[in-house]
């Protein structure tokens, strides 16, 4: 009776459970078809050709204006509407774009720059927080309107970047770790708010930023000036910092990859193969927030989210002495199709030195090219549009292939390096050479140097040669340390004569450290972050002024105020420095031979302590033993 009574039970909550589902299906359709209303047959089938949602996933929405009240009466009858939106409801003003340029170097090896930029047109500022992102990544909106983010840099490097081989990059960053940000004036503690943002973007990048303190901070006062809107100087406002031992890998690619409206399943990301990216050379990626004017005037503006990735790939093949490289040779991957979300997807190849194809052979050709005007120089590229079908021709795929034939070494206007001389753990000095390769014209850098407190500058000894003369800089801004608290900061404006090099002295002496300051490795060193030099290179043409120009991504980032000189940002390498170690293996002796001692003498008294000893009578030998047998057998009393 039990086993009847619970399937009569079972079947009794099917039936019902289906006449819920059937109800609320009738209740649906009803509501459907009341809301389908006067639409025609036509705007039916329309709407039922339309894409899944699946298939919508990457589609660019474009929501169009709600038409008059006027224009709506003459439109009705005549054909199905289009899709009207109420007019309380906001256009989505924000727009994606993504290059690839690649740069055949006059070493042989091949430079790829990617370049994703977000333009979003809203207010981060405004009392009611946004709540609706469309290709603008939701967590860097937060950020910028929780921490009152005026601008933000970061960078990730993972090796140096070697100008004399290499000329100069479109961005450049420093080995390891970079960030800089400016705030708002409405922020009351500056101090404050940058602790808890880096904190937030270690989160966010999975980075070591949380490393970053006031041992490791600085606030310039005329390096590093908003590359966005804006023009206050007020420098209380900026922080640096940065962390030369900072190891980029695969676990800081992810995010970063992840903050693209297509992420890694289309467009240009697709090439983003990690195990090939961190076998380059160099590796470098970065995020830049600044806002930007969209009209010549200025009148309206923008948030830009611009990232960069940088590469540089050593392709030199052995055997036959041939040297080729093509994309599936550089990512192993290929190119099928743009982005959905992008309004422009481009690939340039920069043929500038390639005019008469006598240095290298590009497969297959194109007859699109474009000229720009990069680092002072006019370039000429090769322009393939990933959203025109054609460039990927019957196969839908493109695997652009680069065979050499010859290449000439070209140096750069600006290079600098710097090295660590001396000798012995007491004293040392800091060298920083900057070349200034222009044959007859002189230009002004501005240089920064953030020295960690445990190397105590000699600031009297500070000395700035230039072809064997003192070149007394016009400039000098410096901050003492504090020990343990903050770094030394120095910035210096220094002119450099034409065909010189210009060397920067500088002595310091090494503290001595705690035992609990030093890191697992001390004798790998300590490192020293890279020297920035600024500075308004003379340019061969003349520049564009016009920031709102349609120019491509890599050559837009810096504004351009002058026509005869462009700004350039370079970096020297970290230094590595040794400090007095003490010998840490003399604890684990000493704890070795204390245990030993203890268990000795602490165990020798304790058994003294807990033993119980007993008398017994000690065992004869068996040389007794015999002799007692014999005697017993001869009946003599025994032994």
């Amino acid at each position: 009776m039990a086993a009847h009574r619970c399937s009569y039970c079972s079947w009794l909550f099917i039936l019902f459970s289906l006449s819920v589902f059937v109800i609320a299906d009738i209740h649906e359709t009803t509501a459907v078809s009341d809301h389908h209303v006067g639409v025609s047959d036509n705007t039916q089938t329309e709407t039922a050709d339309q894409p899944t949602v699946e298939e919508r996933q990457w589609e660019a929405t474009e929501v169009k204006e709600a038409a008059p009240d006027n224009v709506a009466a003459d439109t009705q009858g005549t054909s199905a509407p289009e899709t009207m939106v109420p007019s309380s409801v906001p256009q989505p003003k924000d727009d994606f774009q993504e290059e690839l340029v690649i740069r055949p170097l006059h070493s042989g090896d091949i430079y790829a720059s990617f370049q994703f930029r977000t333009l979003w047109d809203t207010d981060f500022m405004r009392d009611n927080k946004v709540s609706h992102y469309r290709l603008f990544p939701k967590s860097l909106g937060q950020v910028i309107s929780k921490f009152s983010v005026r601008e933000l840099h970061i960078s990730f490097t993972q090796g140096y970047w070697r100008t004399m081989q290499w000329g100069q990059p479109f961005i450049s960053s420093p080995p390891g770790a970079e960030l800089w940000v400016w705030f708002q004036d409405s922020v009351t503690d500056v101090d404050a708010t940058w602790k808890e943002l880096t904190n937030v973007l270690s989160g966010i990048f999975c980075a070591s930023l949380n490393f970053i303190d006031s041992t490791n901070t600085v606030q310039p006062s005329a390096s590093f000036k908003p590359l966005g809107i804006g023009n206050e100087t007020d420098h209380r406002f900026l922080r640096y910092a940065t962390l030369p031992r900072e190891i980029v890998c695969t676990e800081n690619l992810t995010p970063w990859k992840k903050l693209l409206p297509c992420g890694s399943k289309a467009g240009l990301a697709v090439l983003l193969k990690s195990e090939k990216l961190f076998h380059s050379s160099f590796h470098s990626q970065a995020v830049h927030i600044r806002s930007v004017c969209q009209d010549r005037q200025c009148k309206t503006t923008s948030w830009e989210l611009r990232q960069t990735l940088n590469s540089v790939f050593d392709l030199h093949t052995s055997g036959q002495g041939k040297r080729e490289w093509s994309l599936f040779k550089m990512f192993s991957r290929t190119l099928t199709e743009a982005c959905p979300l992008a309004s422009s997807s481009k690939l340039y190849i920069d043929i500038t030195d390639n005019s008469q194809g006598e240095q290298f052979e590009l497969i297959p050709a194109t007859s699109l090219l474009s000229q720009a005007v990069v680092l002072g120089d006019r370039r000429t590229f090769s322009v393939y549009d990933l959203t025109q079908e054609t460039t990927f021709g019957s196969v839908r795929s493109l695997n652009l292939l680069i065979r050499w034939k010859s290449s000439d070494m070209l140096r750069p206007l600006l290079h600098a390096e710097r090295y660590v001389a001396g000798y012995g753990l007491q004293t040392g000095e800091i060298h920083t050479l900057m070349y200034n390769n222009h044959p007859y014209r002189s230009f002004p850098v501005l240089l920064l140097d953030s020295v960690p407190w445990y190397l105590r500058l000699y600031i009297h000894t500070l000395s700035v040669t230039s072809k064997g003369k003192d070149n007394k800089p016009s400039y000098i801004h410096y901050e003492p340390s504090k020990d343990r608290v903050r770094p030394h900061l120095l910035e210096m404006l220094i002119q450099l004569p034409p065909n010189s090099v210009t060397e920067v002295t500088v002595q310091f002496e090494r503290a001595l450290l705690k035992w609990t300051e030093y890191p697992p490795d001390p004798n790998h060193g300590f490192y020293v972050g890279s020297s920035v030099i600024s500075s308004l290179v003379p340019s061969t043409v003349a520049m564009d002024t016009n920031s709102t120009q349609e120019r491509p991504l890599f050559s837009s980032f810096f504004p351009c105020k002058e026509e005869s000189s462009y700004f350039v940002r370079i970096y020297t390498e970290p230094l590595l420095v040794n400090l007095p170690t003490p010998d840490f293996s003399m604890p684990y002796n000493v704890i070795c031979l204390t245990c030993t001692v203890v268990a000795v003498g602490y165990g020798s008294l304790y058994n003294l302590l807990t033993r119980s000893f007993q008398i017994e009578e000690p065992n004869p030998g068996l040389a007794k033993r015999i002799a007692n047998v014999i005697r017993k057998m001869r009946g003599v009393p025994p032994l």
